[in-house]
């Protein structure tokens, strides 16, 4: 092994340059009792990076709820498994592609989606829905919109092009904008993929004997370090870092779906691993690892794109679109002329021993002997400092000052506290979040990706709340809800709280749906773990989700940790991506989130809460002030309630369309449910409080939660704003099914506000006229305004 050894005098260097410490390389001496040349060097950086191996996160990850009696399979393998019933189960994950995105955005995203979906086939499912959550940095500061435009092209073409060359739908997703995010873009990606139960495969090599197969295509130079670049912050000189990008063919991923799938109904293999970070190194050691076997490689026969390539970068390359299997011995013939049909490499280049050790040769050669169980499960855990963060001090005070010129000018005023809350401010400061980046609607993106191939699509992209697939094409009358939330606002002023939130606010998008909320996985994604401050944030975030998917029965079955989301000392806000995923016993009871009929009755349905909550709020970013203030907790037990309430209610069709109050408070979700329903609506108004009073003449008490809200509103007319938790918009067909839903609610100890009416329905955009309004207390809109304020400010933006 001597032409890999390192001569002394180079040694810091290439520590430096594999990001490992002095202390690394004692430990790296000390379990091989001799000192490692530049192949096993780089090994034990990838698998000891902090993207492969959580050394900063993983004391924080115990304990998170990961079981449950219809899960599967949890955190561990290549995704999660939940049982869905009918022998089918839903085989889900979400990772991060954040760095590669910001160094490339277009093969960065692609490849982000590329590296989901093989983690979701590879345990083979067939992939039948993606969803993503994307951030940028501020577009509306002149120093910053060209770079960040520029990336959100790059980013949503990526992921456009590779999901929809698939044929797989991307249904979902939420993008948004923060100047947090102005040196470290987040692109997050989901999917979820269907099996049988008795079909479900898994990362292990065993077996003495069995070959070790290389299948998929053929290894290049690109993506070299991949994992240990997204183990570093940003700086100045990332741009340099443009090679360890990947490059990702989704023609070719589309023919390695297909040859896995038919090689799995054949029964062919033992195992299956994905190459993604760290490529050939991190799934031939996983698989073996899960096993407690051994394994040896010959090297020479990995299939390569390039000339000249060494040991060291065939162990490291992340070239995409590749796999290793674990097969059956006397199955290779048949596993080789399954590639060879969709024209991809399958090459044995080892087989499986009972050593516990990995041995690599290059044309017969041994260039590296290393044991597998102290680079897997020995990596150093680190208990890093931490320390609560000084800008929450100056953060508890609620700023509500408007900085914001123009809104300044029309409000006539230089604070929210002082302003006039006349029916023309309420009225700007509607239709100037309805315009506003956080709210707007962005179909100019999700009209990028198809969101109905395969014809299974009951809710997708730009319909609000969660997503909705049915199951039909698997002989089920089921379907799957599923959404990504995650307001990081919020999650700076509170990591826990907010972490909190993003949870229940998930699997509430799931329940408004109709669906059972099952599980989640999550993409954890914060700064440097080397600032203490940071690592406060994540323990504190961690804590929050572990509180509130104990409560809510939603256990953690799969996820990722995307850390150095820092560029220059500025990190990111906490951002914990949380994916919940449901599950519909009828795919026909599916609701959707906008008003549908006319004469039904408008509901607030949770928790009465008569607290103001701006802090953190849209209404406070929209006209300037600074993300301030205390956040109120959640309270748990009545979320679960919420939920129950409305799976039971939706089944019983007392529900038409239901959806949260959430981002812009209650007037915002009027206003969108309106807007997508393409209807007129009365709500909180005298007017109406009459025509509800006769409808509910002999029923006074279903209205006097009604009143009580009314006057809070009235008393407070800032309320309209206000981001409460634990509340839904609910839209209920007629005064029986009211009285139901008014009797469910008391039971669980909620409310039941009867607050308005649909007074118009369209069926056609076109056939809005100037009489069609939406009334909100003192809020006047004429709907064709706000339809157009919604749907056409995006794209001024661009």
């Amino acid at each position: 092994m001597g032409e890999w050894s390192i001569k002394k005098e180079q040694l810091n260097a290439i520590l430096k340059k594999h990001k490992l410490d002095s202390s690394d390389y004692e430990k790296i001496v000390e379990i091989l009792e001799r000192e490692p040349n530049l192949i096993e060097l780089g090994i034990f950086s990838a698998m000891w990076s902090e993207h492969c191996s959580y050394k900063s996160s993983k004391i924080y990850l115990k304990g998170f709820p990961t079981e449950a009696s219809w899960v599967l399979q949890g955190p561990g393998e290549n995704a999660g498994v939940i049982d869905i019933g009918d022998n089918l189960a839903a085989i889900f994950k979400i990772e991060s592609h954040n760095h590669p995105s910001f160094i490339e955005p277009n093969a960065g995203a692609a490849t982000g989606v590329g590296g989901i979906l093989r983690d979701i086939f590879t345990m083979g499912a067939n992939p039948i829905i993606n969803l993503n959550s994307i951030r940028f940095g501020d577009i509306l500061d002149s120093n910053m919109r060209k770079k960040h435009i520029h990336l959100l092209h790059g980013v949503v073409e990526g992921i456009g092009h590779y999901g929809n060359c698939m044929g797989i739908p991307t249904i979902g997703g939420e993008t948004s904008f923060e100047s947090c995010y102005n040196g470290n873009i987040l692109v997050n990606a989901f999917s979820l993929g269907i099996a049988n139960q008795d079909e479900i495969f898994y990362g292990k090599a065993s077996g003495e004997g069995n070959p070790i197969m290389y299948v998929g295509s053929k290894t290049g130079r690109d993506g070299l370090g991949g994992a240990v670049m997204s183990s570093d912050s940003f700086d100045s000189a990332s741009k340099a870092l443009r090679p360890t990008v990947q490059i990702g063919d989704p023609f070719v991923e589309k023919s390695l779906l297909e040859a896995c799938l038919e090689v799995f109904q054949k029964d062919l293999i033992v195992g299956i691993q994905d190459m993604g970070a760290a490529g050939l190194t991190s799934s031939s050691f996983e698989m073996a690892s899960r096993s407690g076997s051994g394994m040896i490689m010959w090297l020479d026969k990995i299939p390569m794109r390039e000339s000249g390539m060494t040991p060291y970068e065939l162990m490291l390359s992340e070239s995409q679109e590749r796999m290793l299997l674990c097969a059956k011995k006397g199955a290779e013939k048949q596993i080789k002329d399954i590639f060879a049909k969709y024209e991809l490499s399958a090459e044995i280049v080892g087989e499986v021993r009972n050593t516990g050790k990995m041995e690599l040769l290059w044309h017969g050669e041994l260039c590296a002997a290393l044991p597998i169980a102290p680079i897997v499960e020995n990596a150093p855990i680190l208990n890093r400092a931490i320390q609560k963060p000084k800008y929450l001090e100056s953060c508890k005070i609620l700023d509500l000052e408007i900085t914001n010129k123009s809104l300044q000018k029309q409000l006539n005023a230089n604070n929210i506290n002082t302003m006039q809350c006349s029916s023309t401010n309420l009225n700007t400061l509607t239709k100037s979040m309805l315009k506003s980046l956080d709210i707007c609607d962005k179909s100019w993106i999700y009209n990028q990706y198809d969101d109905s191939i395969k014809a299974s699509t009951i809710k997708g992209a730009g319909m609000l709340g969660s997503s909705v697939v049915a199951l039909h094409n698997y002989n089920s009358k089921k379907a799957l809800s599923v959404s990504v939330k995650c307001n990081v606002r919020y999650c700076y002023l509170d990591p826990k709280i907010g972490a909190k939130i993003a949870v229940a606010q998930a699997g509430r998008d799931v329940a408004l749906s109709g669906a059972k909320p099952l599980a989640i996985t999550d993409c954890l994604n914060f700064g440097s773990p080397e600032n203490p401050g940071v690592m406060w944030q994540f323990r504190e975030s961690c804590e929050g989700i572990k509180e509130a998917c104990k409560t809510l029965k939603t256990p953690v079955v799969s996820g990722n940790v995307s850390l150095y989301n820092q560029t220059n000392d500025e990190a990111i806000y906490p951002t914990p991506s949380i994916v919940s995923v449901g599950l519909l016993e009828d795919s026909k009871k599916a609701i959707g989130s906008h008003f549908t009929r006319k004469d039904s009755y408008i509901c607030m349905l949770g928790v009465m809460d008569n607290s103001l909550q701006l802090s953190g709020s849209v209404l406070q970013k929209i006209i300037g002030a600074k993300n301030s203030g205390t956040l109120n907790d959640i309270n748990l037990e009545s979320e679960l309630k919420l939920w129950e309430i409305l799976n039971q209610s939706i089944a019983n069709e007392y529900i038409l369309s239901a959806k949260d109050i959430a981002q812009g408070g209650l007037a915002i979700t009027l206003c969108k449910m309106a807007i997508l329903g393409k209807t007129s609506i009365e709500v909180l108004t005298d007017k109406i409080q009459e025509v509800l009073a006769k409808d509910f003449l002999n029923n006074e008490n279903l209205l006097q939660d009604s009143k009580d809200y009314v006057s809070l509103i009235s008393q407070n007319k800032l309320m309209l704003f206000s981001e409460n938790h634990t509340q839904v918009i609910c839209e209920v067909k007629d005064l029986e099914s009211v009285k139901n839903l008014f009797n469910t609610a008391k039971q669980k100890g909620l409310s039941l506000c009867v607050i308005g009416k649909v007074t118009h329905k369209h069926i056609n955009t076109k056939d809005i006229t100037n009489k069609d309004s939406i009334k909100i207390h003192d809020i006047n809109l004429s709907l064709q305004e706000a339809h157009d304020l919604y749907y056409k400010s995006f794209e001024t933006y661009l």
